[in-house]
């Protein structure tokens, strides 16, 4: 059985993932938000001292605030950049993204080395993992469904009682409400939710209670 430790990143409160198998320590790093030495430093202990090989480097997608650490991590543990080709723009314009939050705008582009697309599978310390394509927030919004542990990692496609913003760049609310109600409502719904930010809900809940839906 997998398990998941959520940390808490930059100045957005973006939720980066750490999965792994504990008999294995093969292990994934979604969305690894770190900016600066203190967020990488905290990311490296606890990869150190659970003794975990990091195999894969997924973005559910590729805002900013998703992607601050990005190169920190491929470059330490030697992994692919792994997301949706259609957010690939998004990573080459990362210091422009900087610039429209206010931020210094020194970030290296962020390139993408292996594209993941709908229908495509991940195997994460030995579990199959699903890749759904959920556009909207962004074109390349992807989410992560692991059927074995009955988790799904949503990025900000869905969050506990919200769902994720249409009005940034390329944008679309009517796609992200499609996307919503089509795949991820279909999941079971005793499926834990662990969103891009806040706190994690099921689908169940989400169904009865998510008031954007």
């Amino acid at each position: 059985m997998l398990k998941i430790k959520q940390f808490t990143f930059n100045m957005f409160g973006i939720n980066t993932y750490v999965v792994w198998n504990p008999e294995t320590g093969n292990a994934a790093v979604i969305d690894p938000g770190m900016i600066n030495d203190k967020e990488q430093a905290q990311i490296d202990r606890f990869i150190s001292e659970n003794g975990l090989v990091v195999h894969n480097l997924i973005n559910t997608h590729m805002h900013v605030d998703h992607i601050f650490g990005d190169l920190y991590i491929k470059d330490k543990y030697d992994v692919d950049i792994a997301a949706s080709p259609d957010d690939n723009f998004l990573g080459e314009r990362a210091a422009m993204q900087c610039r429209m939050f206010g931020l210094p705008d020194d970030m290296a582009a962020v390139r993408i080395d292996r594209e993941l697309k709908e229908g495509d599978t991940l195997e994460i310390g030995g579990e199959k993992v699903e890749i759904l394509s959920v556009p909207g927030h962004s074109p390349g919004s992807l989410v992560l469904y692991f059927p074995q542990s009955k988790w799904a990692i949503t990025g900000d496609v869905l969050f506990r009682r919200s769902i994720g913003r249409t009005d940034l760049v390329a944008g679309n609310h009517k796609q992200l409400i499609d996307g919503i109600t089509r795949k991820l409502f279909a999941l079971p719904d005793d499926t834990v939710v662990y969103p891009g930010h806040g706190d994690p809900t099921t689908i169940g809940e989400e169904k009865k209670e998510n008031p954007f839906i």
